[in-house]
């Protein structure tokens, strides 16, 4: 009797693990359908039931319907990377209980509806790499769990100040590669608990002195690759956990005075491919790069971009008498 029991619940156990769709591969709760040119909609049939991971990418799958996850109790993680999509139903993720992490990295969506990621499970959320043109507060519920936020690769030129309000969990933001031109000074106000931040990649020329200031958390802020031209002396005030500062690629002359004050040893910068100006108002950085080589990644590509007599040598082998600051 006890052996027909144990035979009866290794059978349930194992529900399943012997089906996987046409042209899948499928492993323990795993399935895997992979750079299917021929593979034109969603593999419904023999998906396991008991599948927590289903990642399908590089097909030619136009559509998705909340059905097609109806079968799929036990879902943490979906993956629908470089395949064609092109929108998604409000009522998506409605049976999709336990999901966790839903990454549509690589499709061509421009639009998502009102209360597509309401799903309280959703901790990770991925979108790069779309045509996104717009974020919507209404994707979300105010009740929302989301701690990941991937916006980046898009065509967004503004990020609404209600959208990022709802996201009190998020610790992780990337809207690297998209349009932006400027932040708005509330934008981050509710991210008390964020941690990275990207900004790379945009088109922003200023910050505000408060940008970052109720985000006392963030250890990791890019503002690599955009049009920046100055910075606030109080920029980066209250973060005193940030590990790594990347400025590279802007349009910086010089830094303020007081900038890079109270750095940590293990704090990491990077300043290469700036216009700097190697005169009098150099001081302040010339000086931190001295002080703080060990912290400077390519510290001997940090060059003179002017005056001409300096020009394309490095920042931190100049003398006083050359920034002329011997008097």
């Amino acid at each position: 009797m006890i052996l027909r029991l144990l035979l009866f619940l290794f059978a349930l156990t194992n529900c399943g693990v012997h089906t996987c769709p046409s042209q899948c591969s499928c492993s323990v709760a795993e399935v895997e359908c992979a750079d299917i040119a021929t593979m034109t909609s969603f593999p419904v049939d023999g998906l396991p039931p008991n599948t927590t991971v289903l990642a399908i990418w590089s097909t030619q799958i136009s559509s998705i319907e909340a059905s097609h996850l109806n079968a799929l109790p036990f879902l943490n993680r979906l993956q629908l990377y470089a395949n064609k999509l092109e929108k998604l139903p409000s009522d998506l993720l409605r049976n999709a209980s336990r999901l966790n992490s839903l990454d549509l990295t690589g499709n061509q969506i421009v639009r998502l509806p009102p209360g597509i990621f309401s799903q309280k499970s959703l901790r990770n959320l991925v979108l790069k790499n779309n045509r996104i043109e717009q974020a919507d507060a209404e994707w979300f519920d105010d009740n929302n769990n989301l701690i990941w936020l991937d916006l980046s690769g898009n065509r967004l030129s503004e990020i609404p100040v209600n959208l990022l309000q709802k996201l009190k969990h998020l610790e992780h933001l990337d809207v690297s590669d998209n349009n932006l031109e400027d932040l708005h000074p509330d934008a981050l106000k509710n991210l008390y608990h964020l941690d990275i931040l990207n900004l790379a990649g945009n088109k922003l020329s200023t910050l505000t002195p408060t940008a970052f200031s109720h985000n006392p958390k963030l250890s990791r802020l890019f503002l690599q690759e955009n049009h920046l031209r100055e910075l606030p002396p109080s920029l980066l005030s209250g973060l005193q956990h940030l590990q790594m500062l990347l400025l590279n690629q802007n349009q910086l002359q010089h830094l303020p005075t007081g900038l890079l004050d109270g750095r940590h040893s293990s704090f990491q910068l990077i300043l290469t491919a700036n216009p700097w100006v190697c005169d009098g108002k150099m001081e302040y950085l010339w000086r931190w790069l001295n002080e703080h080589s060990q912290n400077v990644f390519y510290l001997e590509e940090v060059t003179c971009a002017g005056p001409e007599a300096l020009k394309n040598r490095q920042v931190a082998s100049l003398t006083e008498s050359e920034l002329g600051l011997v008097r």
